[in-house]
């Protein structure tokens, strides 16, 4: 029997955290880029102490909301392409309920991050314990088994030995390209203090790398056949392209074989949109210019996407009844979709493989040259959107190009999640280097922006970060504004006020709705807020400003180029102005009957959209 070391529950969970690698350019470092924690009676004894014996060598940050520290988890996970991720611990019950939004947008984006939420007491002594949730049938339920549909694996430790088999699948789970998403280690309080004998080798040093599947021989012919079939192929690039680090081989791919690249709000920056034929967003927050090739395509060649209903308009923006579909993805799952032909693969070795079989191959001139003309077009109507005013209340874009115009560049993040912006950003921000676009739009999360920022900042300190946020999501979360100057992050916050939620106020409007609910001035209320930002963003430690117009927006931003700590600028904005170039219908039910003649109007427009649909 090998030595073993005596250790709490709790203190065996660091003492592995800390030891767990991976190489990144080259170097090894940790692959825990740190540990947020918001302590209580549930994880302060346990996990706090354990936390406290190896703080120098594992980073313990404090936040100010469960909810905000675990989206800055999932930022600085994807912003580091799942290479490096963190963990988070909270006491039981609405500490660790905070979380299970996040969760949320981890699991659906395939972010791993590591959720350490206390739980009751496993010997059921002092039953019921402060904040437990009593379930009147099932003894062993506890809130934290609203974490098993938000987590890619989840295990309650009972028992102090249970947590080696435990951290070891964890930690499969996190680096694991297909399976990659949220872990939850439910860690009953108790437990957490008692002490085992653990062997000794669960603590020695392990470096993580990643696993590069290879595609099928027989999918890989059948791919390389309906490629040299097609006429009008187009690649849709996803996620996945960044989280393989494929953006060289995806643009090697195009050029070798003349083919057009689309991409999704996950997929932005996998290519540099000034390349020929990089062709941009697609969908219904999509370019003409893309959605014009992606309407014609014959062959769509998914690589890395979940071929979400933005990307596919609904499944309704590929027109072409000759159209065929190559799912190049590490998950199977995602690679059948809607009747795909799957290449199951990483992306990066998939993209090689089929260029290699491809070799001396490539689409009809007739494709690219459309590309060409479509893309040009959609240039000259991106500018005339980006371009600045004398407007009282400006659009989204117009401050996007402002924004763009001062800050823009390969050295700068956008990040953003919610609301309007990430349509008219999807479009418009000119991304020219990977990472340089951060959208979490796979849960479209309000509240994600701020917090996502300074995850995002931790990944990249060198970098400039610029958060983009609406009012809305600004009110729903702003507490780590504090956080990013406790830790000396600078973040570049853009505060779009337009009074209320604009964005579906709009959506409102479109479906027949009336105006109900969405702006504040179409709310119920005794008093109209008016609420001051600034002093708010102030009151946190930032440095903040308001301004009127497009011109002093810009002024501002070269201003706080100076600044020492996170900077936040706010601006009135128009709730109703939005990119009328490119785009493409959504699937938003409509009432199929309605006292309002509006909404019944709107009724047949959609089932003449509907149409379109492919359903498969």
């Amino acid at each position: 029997m090998g030595k073993t070391i005596r250790l709490t529950m709790a203190q065996a969970v660091a003492h592995f955290l800390k030891k767990q690698m991976t190489v990144v350019d080259g170097k090894k470092v940790p692959i825990f880029g740190g540990v947020w924690a918001i302590f209580g009676h549930g994880n302060v004894a346990g996990m706090g102490e354990a936390l406290y014996q190896v703080r120098g060598e594992l980073t313990t940050y404090r936040a100010h909301n469960e909810q905000g520290m675990a989206h800055a988890a999932i930022a600085y996970a994807k912003a580091n392409f799942r290479s490096r991720f963190m963990a988070c611990t909270t006491s039981i019950g609405p500490g660790a309920l905070n979380m299970v939004t996040a969760a949320g947008v981890a699991h659906v984006n395939r972010i791993p991050v590591l959720f350490l939420p206390g739980d009751v007491f496993a010997n059921r002594a002092p039953d019921p314990v402060l904040q437990q949730i009593e379930d009147f049938g099932d003894g062993t339920v506890s809130a934290n088994d609203a974490f098993r549909p938000v987590s890619r694996y989840f295990d309650r430790i009972t028992r102090p030995e249970q947590i080696i088999s435990a951290l070891k699948r964890a930690m499969q789970v996190l680096t694991d390209p297909l399976d990659c998403g949220p872990v939850t280690l439910s860690l009953c309080q108790d437990v957490q203090a008692e002490a085992y004998d653990y062997p000794e080798s669960l603590f020695d040093e392990k470096v993580w790398t990643t696993r590069r599947p290879q595609p099928d021989a027989d999918e890989l012919a059948n791919a390389i056949a309906l490629i040299k079939a097609s006429q009008k192929p187009v690649i849709v690039a996803g996620g996945g392209v960044l989280y393989s680090q494929a953006t060289k081989e995806l643009a090697a791919f195009a050029e070798a074989h003349a083919i057009p690249v689309v991409v999704t709000q996950a997929g932005k920056s996998s290519i540099n949109e000034t390349h020929p034929l990089a062709l941009g967003s697609v969908g219904v927050t999509g370019t003409s210019a893309a959605n014009a090739i992606a309407e014609e395509t014959d062959l769509v060649i998914a690589v890395g996407t979940r071929c979400q209903d933005f990307t596919t308009g609904s499944w309704a923006l590929f027109k072409n009844d000759s159209l065929r579909m190559i799912g190049l993805n590490i998950a199977a799952y995602d690679a059948v979709k809607h009747d795909s032909h799957p290449l199951v693969a990483d992306a990066r070795e998939g993209l090689k493989a089929l260029s290699s079989g491809l070799s001396g191959w490539k689409a009809p001139a007739a494709l690219a040259e459309k590309a060409t003309a479509e893309k040009k077009v959609w240039m000259e109507a991106a500018a005339k959107a980006l371009a600045t005013t004398n407007a009282a209340l400006p659009s989204d874009a117009q401050v996007i190009g402002a924004v763009a115009r001062t800050m823009g560049g390969e050295n700068t993040t956008v990040l953003c999640a919610a609301g309007g912006l990430p349509g008219e950003l999807h479009k418009l921000w000119p991304a020219t280097a990977p990472g340089s676009y951060h959208m979490e739009y796979g849960f479209s999360c309000m509240g994600y922006e701020i917090a996502g920022g300074l995850g995002a900042k931790m990944a990249h300190p060198e970098r400039d970060v610029v958060v983009m946020v609406g009012d809305g999501s600004y009110m729903m979360m702003n507490s780590e504004i504090a956080t990013s100057v406790m830790l000396g992050l600078k973040l570049n916050i853009v505060v779009l006020d337009n009074r209320g939620y604009g964005c579906i106020n709009r959506l409102q409007m479109g479906t027949g709705g009336a105006n109900f609910n969405n702006l504040l001035k179409d709310s119920y209320h005794e008093v109209m807020p008016e609420i001051d930002f600034r002093a708010h963003a102030e009151s946190m430690g930032a440095i903040a400003v308001k301004v009127a117009s497009i011109t002093e927006l810009e002024q501002a931003i070269a201003d706080s180029k100076k600044n020492d700590r996170t900077s936040v600028f706010l601006i009135d904005t128009d709730p109703l102005i939005t990119t009328e170039a490119g785009g493409h219908w959504w699937d938003v039910a409509v009432p199929e009957v309605s006292p309002r003649e509006q909404v019944n109007e709107a009724r047949k427009g959609y089932v003449d959209a509907r149409a379109a649909q492919r359903i498969g």
